[in-house]
């Protein structure tokens, strides 16, 4: 298997997946389906919000200039002509001397410009407001279009939608969004040492840790994945796997079977399609170094290691940033302490985030690279770029969460 080795770096590895990754699509959706999904285009108010000058609390709709001056011993006195009701339109004008019970979301009458709340007014009779306290020139109300303008951008492309922003779209009477379509992602775990999470295993075999936590780590991409029966390292049997694989999903992800090894057939089964080619065979990163890419036809299967940490950790690293509608987020804290790395490649090491002394710390969960606990401790990544050989304590970085 030595002659298919082409090992490249952590960039030009990124690039070649971006490269070859399937163009995403767009539907249209409706607006209760949209959570979590990511705008794909720019989203236009056709109206503005609030359509109207509506006020923010319970009390007296005024001309402002009526209310100057005016305190708890020289109240201004205002004539009430009436009361504004909600849901329909005022059908009061106010004249200069006078006033009306307005409830809070009410339609400001004509001829006011602004409330004034009721624990600061007292009612003399049936048509007569004692104002205790001045109110400035629109106080107590939202203006129309203060909230959104007729025209504007509301969201541009690559918004991810929560409730508030779904609130948002339903006030302007918007149903539907143009969202990206997720992607379709199978996962096939390969290994004649591979059963399933049910079984207990024997001496030399291993639980499909990997077919969860890639499936999941594809759900928290906004995509849908695709498990299928793990499948042993004969040609046969992993081509018609593979050829299964492609066949339903935009990109096939595969765990195990990407080490040089006499067993290793995913090189040889997917260089057997025609039109097929090798985009690379390793990748000088720690952890995950044999991990491939290979292009057959406009589709796109990546060979993950089969060990579960380096398989997830390259997810996160070569895959994700192709699969995600929306960055990962970056967070910056202070290196807790000395840490080393072998120039020439590109390290990712797990960090938990603490804060210490009103400062974000991280602290690298260090031990064997095969222990699960630590991926599972872990809050961020953080990357050492191949030409340095380190990070020192209280150097600055940047935590990427999982």
């Amino acid at each position: 298997m030595g002659e298919f080795l082409k090992v490249v770096k952590y960039n030009e590895a990124l690039q070649k997946i971006k490269e070859h990754f399937p163009a995403g699509q767009i539907e249209d959706i409706p607006l209760l389906e949209a959570f979590n999904r990511v705008c794909a285009g720019v989203v236009i108010s056709p109206e503005p919000l609030p359509a109207f000058d509506r006020t923010t609390v319970d009390g007296y709709a005024v001309n402002a200039e009526d209310t100057f001056g005016s305190s708890e011993s020289l109240p201004a006195f205002l004539d009430l002509v009436g009361e504004i009701q909600m849901g329909v339109k005022a059908d009061v004008a106010i004249q200069p001397g006078q006033c009306c019970w307005i409830p809070t979301g009410g339609m400001l009458p004509e001829g006011s410009n602004a409330a004034v709340m009721v624990e600061y007014t007292e009612k003399l009779g049936e048509d007569t407001v004692l104002i205790y306290r001045p109110a400035g020139p629109w106080e107590n109300v939202m203006q129309k279009g203060e909230d959104i303008a007729d025209g504007q951008e509301v969201f541009l492309p690559g918004k991810k939608m929560r409730p508030q922003d779904i609130g948002l779209l339903a006030s302007l009477g918007l149903t539907s969004l143009k969202a990206f379509k997720p992607y379709n992602i199978g996962i096939l775990s390969t290994g004649d040492e591979i059963i399933s999470v049910e079984d207990k295993p024997q001496i030399g075999q291993v639980r499909d840790v990997n077919s969860y936590a890639l499936a999941t780590a594809v759900q928290a991409c906004g995509s849908n994945p695709r498990i299928y029966p793990i499948v042993n390292d004969q040609f046969e049997d992993l081509k018609k796997a593979v050829t299964r694989g492609l066949e339903d999903n935009d990109v096939l992800l595969m765990s195990g079977g990407s080490s040089v090894g006499i067993k290793d057939v995913t090189i040889d089964v997917l260089l057997s399609y025609p039109d097929s080619e090798l985009l690379f065979h390793g990748i000088a990163v720690k952890p995950g170094k044999p991990t491939l890419a290979v292009r057959i036809g406009k589709q796109l299967v990546v060979g993950l290691p089969g060990h579960p940490v380096s398989a997830l950790m390259m997810f996160y690293i070569v895959c994700a940033p192709a699969l995600r509608f929306v960055p990962a987020m970056e967070i910056e804290a202070f290196m807790s302490m000395n840490l080393p790395s072998q120039a020439g490649r590109d390290d990712f090491v797990p960090v938990r985030l603490v804060y210490e002394n009103d400062r974000r710390i991280a602290i690298p969960l260090l031990g064997k690279s095969g222990l699960m606990s630590i991926l599972s401790q872990a809050d961020a990544y953080i990357h050492i770029e191949y030409e340095k050989q380190g990070i020192k304590q209280d150097d600055m970085v940047t935590a990427y969460i999982f």
